[in-house]
């Protein structure tokens, strides 16, 4: 072959261009960093792009976890018991209501929970007036995190001391807030009454966490206990409290959402 023939032949041959993937978004923002003639408002309206994605990836990755992880969660045995005496007769029953132990919540999520990347945490404060805040906060290996918070008096039933009251309220918190997240349920002795059969009610401390709890959430109180089947918070069954608190809770929720809009 001639070098006409060979030049012609390199002339026709097809052209091979070696393609790389498309640059991500953080090499365009790369890129802008090292330009000292972008536009810098433009390089932040990047950033904040990059963000909404980052957030929106973190939370379709918490809720496709959620997803798969929701079947596994256990039903947990109520092995506590909360019993309120007459003061004037401390051998006569008042309310006796069954509950599920923190530890024992603990033991049965904790394994799940890691195994598909969550991790729960709980934070501990003081209300303006006085009392104890526990935030339970769900977190996921993806970056997003849910989280609810619960206002609650402390607990001096039973003779408790003022640090055994703090904790006996912060373990309180503990369970409800996880219970709220993981929308754990729970199993075992649903005699919520005193003996002779009448139907058990809720404590005081806890009708003053819903009062509490509603004001928050800016409620409606009266439709709130025609909700809950009662013509007012201190007769709510002591068996309906986590519906209860779950039912404040949600509009809550909602009223965040409104004032975010």
């Amino acid at each position: 072959m001639n070098k006409i023939a060979e030049t012609i032949e390199q002339f026709n041959a097809p052209l091979v261009v070696e393609r790389g993937p498309p640059p991500s978004i953080m090499d365009i923002i790369g890129r802008a960093a090292n330009d000292p003639t972008f536009d810098v408002n433009k390089f932040e309206r990047l950033l904040e792009m990059h963000e909404r994605i980052m957030s929106k990836e973190a939370k379709a990755a918490y809720m496709g976890a959620m997803v798969k992880m929701k079947p596994l969660l256990p039903v947990i045995d109520r092995k506590g018991r909360i019993t309120i005496t007459d003061k004037a007769d401390r051998s006569k029953i008042i309310q006796s209501t069954p509950y599920a132990l923190w530890e024992d919540i603990d033991e049965k999520i904790t394994p799940i929970l890691n195994q598909h990347g969550f991790a729960l945490t709980f934070r501990s404060g003081v209300a303006q007036d006085g009392k104890i805040t526990v935030t339970g906060v769900l977190g996921h290996q993806g970056g997003h995190s849910e989280e609810t918070t619960i206002t609650l008096p402390h607990d001096s039933s039973g003779s408790k001391n003022a640090v055994q009251a703090v904790g006996s309220s912060t373990s309180y918190g503990k369970r409800y807030t996880a219970t709220l997240l993981l929308n754990i349920r729970t199993k075992g002795d649903d005699d919520d009454g005193v003996e002779g059969g009448k139907a058990g009610l809720i404590s005081e401390e806890q009708a003053q966490t819903l009062r509490d709890m509603l004001e928050r959430s800016k409620s409606d109180v009266p439709k709130f206990c025609t909700h809950m089947g009662v013509i007012a918070v201190p007769y709510i069954k002591a068996k309906d409290f986590e519906r209860a608190v779950i039912t404040i809770n949600m509009r809550e929720k909602a009223v965040e959402k409104a004032r975010a809009k």
